[in-house]
């Protein structure tokens, strides 16, 4: 009877917490649309920014994060149906080393299965992690970020063939794995950029033996450590085996997204020291929907929904002008029961609860479908552009040339279509953590090597397109000039229409 009161009370406390949880991400997303209502745009309205589904886009700079699977803080049918509508095709998956060997030598394979073949089915590429560890093994390290690598003579010998099952089984399916998760993390004794570099090497080699043709991620690493990466690439660089990773994976969660462009640069150029090819890929990175520390990175802020989708875009497309691949974290709330975080964390793009369940999309997933929609492989990055604001400063960008006359920082980057080599920039206020209200800045811009036959405006937040007039726009010779462009901290564009799918 007692057990039977507590059981009791316990689902009591589970339906109140989750009923709170619903009602506080309603206030927030209530308080966001608020915000973004608020905007004041006054240019002539034309539509919304068509989303494009995942399967009509032949490829992208865009993965999505579909973590925590393999430990069962998501559940993966509750928000199998909001993928392909997002606009990505890369999905990253973590394996579950521990999930799927309960009983040495036995693998149940059956939860992956239903999630590769689901996913694959809809049109959708994975990229496949393979860790955890697996406590089962003596030495065999943890099943959650932080808990340890293997490192015992059994447990080493237990993964190698662990990862050979893996990629034998899914090889026909997914062509892209990553080795480990943040192994620089954790209190213990395996997270020294020489074990990891050792498990790099010895999960590699296996994967390239069965899958020759397979696509390697490597490090992910967990907060950029410039000494931590140069002794990784030099150990891998050493035993010849850098050359055989298609990428360097970095996760860097930063309260403004523009602010780590310096030390990432940093990263990429001790990388090029040892190979000039291989690319880097920002592997993981979002930001809160609201406040709250103890959810996990950057969770002591006053996030809202707005300034989540200010967040997530920025990231996007400060990486895309920077030539990096980038992965969202993530899709769906995530209610962690074990490991270094115990709340829900919400840096979802669709809201969920401690039951798992996808309640509704949060603007972010609005916002993040502008991006996909505009940004695929259809775009190359301007190289040989200049830009400029009125007057007064030079300020070098990437090898993006632009005066201003206001003493903010912005972002800009252009962009061509590759066939009409018509022509669409994004731009922001970067100089700042993404605010809770939208303060428009009316700016003039002009654009030498410009090419625009018919202009717009488009509010990649609100996925709103605005005519812009001809009395605020002309051209002489290559040179083309606007006047009062609003321009804020989140990104706008200003593009031509043909590059721009409408809803009307």
């Amino acid at each position: 009877m007692q057990k039977n009161y507590k059981i009791i009370l316990l689902l009591v406390f589970n339906l109140f917490f989750s009923v709170g949880i619903i009602f506080s991400q309603q206030k927030e997303a209530a308080k966001s649309d608020k915000s973004v209502s608020e905007t004041s745009i006054s240019l002539p309205f034309l539509g919304e920014v068509k989303p494009r589904l995942a399967n009509e886009i032949e490829a992208s700079n865009w993965i999505l994060g579909c973590e925590t699977l393999d430990r069962d803080f998501a559940d993966y049918d509750a928000y199998k149906e909001y993928l392909v509508p997002l606009g990505i095709k890369r999905l990253r998956f973590q394996g579950g080393w521990a999930k799927t060997e309960k009983e040495k030598g036995v693998y149940n394979w059956a939860w992956l299965d239903h999630i590769i073949n689901d996913a694959t089915q809809r049109g959708l590429e994975p990229w496949l992690q393979l860790s955890y560890g697996n406590p089962i093994y003596k030495g065999g390290g943890g099943d959650n970020l932080g808990a340890g690598l293997p490192y015992s003579k059994e447990a080493l010998a237990a993964w190698d063939k662990w990862v050979a099952a893996m990629v034998s089984r899914y090889k026909g399916k997914v062509k892209e794995w990553e080795v480990w998760n943040e192994g620089n993390f954790g209190d213990n004794l395996q997270n020294t950029p020489e074990v990891v570099a050792a498990i790099n090497i010895r999960t590699i080699d296996i994967i390239k033996k069965i899958q020759p043709g397979a696509l390697v991620s490597g490090l992910s690493l967990g907060h950029i450590s410039l000494s931590y990466a140069d002794t990784f690439f030099k150990i891998l660089h050493q035993q010849k085996k850098l050359h055989l990773f298609d990428n360097i994976t970095y996760h860097d969660y930063v309260y403004n997204p523009d602010a780590n462009d310096l030390l990432v640069e940093r990263l990429r150029d001790i990388l090029r020291k040892y190979n000039n090819k291989i690319k880097l890929r920002q592997g993981e990175n979002g930001a809160p929907s609201g406040p709250g520390f103890g959810r996990g990175a950057i969770g002591d802020y006053d996030w809202t929904e707005l300034s989540q989708a200010k967040w997530d875009t920025r990231r996007m497309l400060g990486n895309l002008g920077h030539d990096i691949e980038s992965s969202i974290f993530t899709i769906i709330d995530i209610a962690y029961t074990s490991g270094p975080i115990r709340k829900l964390n919400i840096k979802g793009l669709i809201a969920s609860d401690t039951a798992k369940k996808a309640i509704r999309t949060k603007l972010a997933y609005r916002s993040i479908q502008s991006v996909t929609s505009v940004f695929d492989n259809s775009l190359e990055r301007i190289r040989d552009m200049h830009f400029t604001y009125e007057k007064k400063s030079t300020v070098k960008r990437d090898q993006v040339l632009y005066t201003k006359s206001t003493d903010r920082s912005i972002a800009v980057y252009g962009y061509r279509n590759k066939k009409s080599q018509l022509q669409v920039y994004s731009i922001w206020m970067d100089e700042t953590i993404p605010s809770n209200t939208n303060d428009m800045k009316n700016l003039d811009f002009s654009f030498i090597n410009g090419n625009f036959k018919e202009p717009v405006y488009v509010d990649i937040i609100t996925g709103k397109v605005y005519d812009i007039p001809a009395n605020q726009w002309s051209r002489e010779g290559n040179i083309y000039s606007f006047k009062k462009i609003p321009v804020y901290d989140g990104p706008i564009l200003i593009a031509d229409k043909s590059l721009i799918m409408l809803n009307k």
